[in-house]
């Protein structure tokens, strides 16, 4: 039992260790935004099915010797793939197909690795069945999910603070070594078992099992795809908002595991009299939220909303089906059907609901879809009073609450893309275009947003359309820079992200100015759209792609600003705020130079991030808030508040009247808080915690 319990458990472990620990490596190859999780995600759930399918195919048409000498074998090889660390030649170039380019690397990468670790639950358990007639298997199944939880905690808490990329990768290198002595240990128990072993001894039975209907094998997907769907668009939601870093991917990970542990221990911890009550009032509640986006109470209350949802309708999902689980013999079929419902929901997420929605609409379809299956539930099981009597006008109003449900969620669907120019939705996120103000010439507007973040503004009368706006105004960091005046040759600047091109409307004649953009949609719309780009005084040039990895391929640019403003609405791509990305600016900035780092923020601190990076780098800084309000002789600007840090290796650059006058020296960072780099970051230690704020409440768990 020891040696089936370790194993099981320790294969889990390195199974679920492995997904942060190799989406931080590729995170910074494709622009560090929300979609990278989402499709690593992908991956991991298809491996699953693959895994599942290996171990339900061998202990279906192998004998159980045969069955240790495949798996041994297997894992022999896997280990003559270590290290895993994707190498240099991995790094994207352009930015055609992402997720078609990440799921190749993480095959090749780590794909019989993750295959092989994959099949450990079910061939296992079946194995432990063979080993120990007559004993259940099914908590050796809430004993993996609680080594893949601790696996995902450990991950942000303990594993990333304290450990290189390159240490991680060697470490889980050196634990696959010990997970392949162990699963030796379990397939020497089989062997001495023999191949001799019936089916009656195993499964304890003399009988041969009832069929399993094919409602209930539909259920078995179903269910746990619907939980899948929940779980990624609860977590798409959270990364969109805040940052997309291993923290915010765990925490729905960790809750969407401990229902799979907590239903699957005991039959005694799932009671539909408690669940589904519970259920059917999140479930209100987020329709309101939904409703009512502008007017939650806290950030705190919004958070414990959608993680308690995610929670109780994934307990729900996995309650459900671990109740419609068969005899012990065919419990690797019935794996595999849990495993291709979550691969069916991963699919619809990152594959099927970008090309079919214009915004991210999952979560509405995942609601609705626990509503569904929760009916078909009951309506599978014929013993229930709704099957008698009175039942069929009790089904009347369930169908009427489950119509009037969809009806509610479709509302705030259409509410969501209403009195909207454009909806463009890609691999980087939803892009909306709005317009304001038509019936007023002077006030009328197009306004462009990220997810819920404002990219961008530009007022359409000729008098107001060069105009700089929003975060770029001449009460702004960059704006004061920008209105400094120009060396005799022109201006060279360059922006990482492009938005609505407002700081175009900054350049003069003779000025340069380079936008770097990942975001194809992004320059169409702010190429036809918006006017600042064709409006513009300066040389205008467009590059594609990453901006750092661009940066680091070119010769030396001798620019004489740098604006970092790459936003994935509030989120903050952490490549480019590393030792190593500010290295790469300093190489094309010209002596004197000015780098100019928008670091507005509604959850993230990164004053001290980049205040530690300029003590490495030998820069002086100088920090600017514009509260919205702006000079006398731009009262028609629309300004909007944000905050500015400066940079530059002439301290007196920054000491020109017209910054320093404005500016102020930023405060030294924390003792606590070191720098970011390529090996080793750490957001949750500079997210904002106000006192009721939903960061607050993250960082006391």
């Amino acid at each position: 039992m020891l040696s089936f319990g370790l194993t099981i458990f320790w294969g889990a472990f390195l199974l679920f260790l492995v997904q942060p620990l190799i989406a931080r490596f590729i995170l910074p190859w494709f622009g560090g935004g929300p979609a990278v999780w989402t499709a690593c995600m992908l991956f991991f759930q298809v491996m699953l099915l693959a895994g599942y399918a290996y171990a339900h195919c061998s202990i279906t048409w192998l004998r159980p010797r045969q069955q240790v000498l495949l798996h041994l074998a297997l894992l022999a090889l896997a280990v003559c793939f270590l290290p895993i660390a994707p190498g240099e030649q991995w790094k994207p170039v352009g930015n055609a197909l992402p997720t078609g380019h990440i799921l190749w690397l993480l095959l090749a990468c780590i794909g019989l690795p993750y295959l092989v670790l994959s099949a450990t639950g079910p061939l296992l358990q079946a194995w432990f069945s063979r080993s120990h007639p007559g004993v259940s298997p099914y908590r050796l199944y809430a004993l993996s999910n609680v080594g893949s939880l601790l696996a995902l905690f450990a991950y942000p808490f303990g594993i990333e603070p304290n450990l290189t990329r390159q240490a991680q990768s060697i470490g889980w290198s050196i634990g696959l070594a010990g997970y392949a002595a162990l699963a030796a240990w379990c397939g020497l128990a089989v062997w001495r078992r023999g191949d001799s072993v019936s089916d009656t001894e195993v499964t304890g039975q003399a009988k041969p099992a009832a069929p399993t209907s094919w409602s209930q094998r539909l259920l078995w997907l179903a269910l746990p795809a619907c939980g899948v769907v929940l779980l990624l668009a609860i977590t798409n939601k959270l990364c969109q908002d805040i940052a997309v870093v291993p923290f915010l991917w765990v925490l729905p990970l960790g809750l969407y595991l401990v229902s799979f542990i907590i239903s699957f221990d005991s039959p005694r911890w799932y009671q539909r009299w408690l669940w589904w009550p519970a259920l059917a009032a999140l479930l209100g509640t987020v329709l309101w939220k939904l409703h009512e986006a502008d007017h939650f109470p806290s950030m705190a209350g919004e958070g414990a909303v959608y993680l308690s949802t995610l929670f109780v309708g994934c307990m729900v999902c996995h309650g459900e089906v671990y109740r419609l689980r068969p005899e012990v013999n065919r419990l690797t079929g019935y794996y595999l059907s849990l495993s291709a419902g979550g691969a069916a929901g991963g699919i619809f997420v990152a594959l099927l609901a970008p090309m079919i929605f214009p915004h991210y609409f999952e979560l509405h379809v995942g609601l609705f879809l626990v509503v569904v299956l929760v009916l078909a539930v009951l309506a599978s099981e014929t013993t229930n009073f709704l099957h008698r009597g009175a039942g069929r006008w009790t089904w009347v109003s369930l169908l009427l609450v489950l119509a009037a449900y969809g009806i509610g969620l479709f509302q705030t669907a259409a509410t969501s893309i209403s009195n909207t120019k454009l909806t463009v939705r890609d691999f980087y996120g939803v892009l909306k275009v709005s317009e304001d103000e038509a019936g007023d010439p002077q006030r009328h507007k197009l306004t462009l947003l990220h997810g819920g973040t404002i990219h961008g503004m530009q007022y359409l009368s000729p008098g107001l359309r060069s105009t700089p706006t929003t975060y770029y105004t001449s009460g702004s960091g960059v704006g004061r820079i920008l209105a400094t005046p120009s060396p005799l040759h022109g201006r060279k600047v360059a922006a990482v992200g492009l938005g609505t091109g407002t700081l175009a409307a900054w350049g003069r004649k003779g000025d340069e100015f380079h936008f770097y953009e990942i975001n194809d949609n992004v320059v169409r719309i702010a190429q036809d759209t918006f006017h600042y780009l064709r409006d513009s005084q300066a040389k205008i040039d467009i590059r594609m792609g990453d901006a750092r990895l661009t940066l680091e391929k070119l010769p030396p640019q001798n620019y004489d600003v740098i604006i970092l403003d790459a936003f994935s609405s509030d989120a903050i791509p952490v490549h480019l705020l590393t030792l190593e990305a500010f290295a790469t600016y300093r190489k094309h900035l010209r002596p004197g130079g000015v780098i100019a780092v928008h670091i507005s923020n509604r959850y993230l601190n990164l004053e001290p991030i980049v205040m530690r990076a300029a003590e490495y780098a030998k820069l002086s800084a100088l920090y600017f808030n514009n509260s919205g309000e702006v000079p006398e002789e731009a009262d028609t600007e629309d300004a909007y508040s944000s905050d500015w840090i400066l940079l530059s290796d002439d301290p007196a650059t920054l000491r020109q009247t017209s910054l320093a006058k404005h500016g102020t020296v930023p405060k030294p960072p924390a003792a606590g808080i070191g720098p970011w780099t390529d090996e080793r970051s750490d957001l949750l230690h500079v997210l904002v915690a106000d006192d009721d704020s939903f960061i607050a409440w993250l960082k006391n768990l």
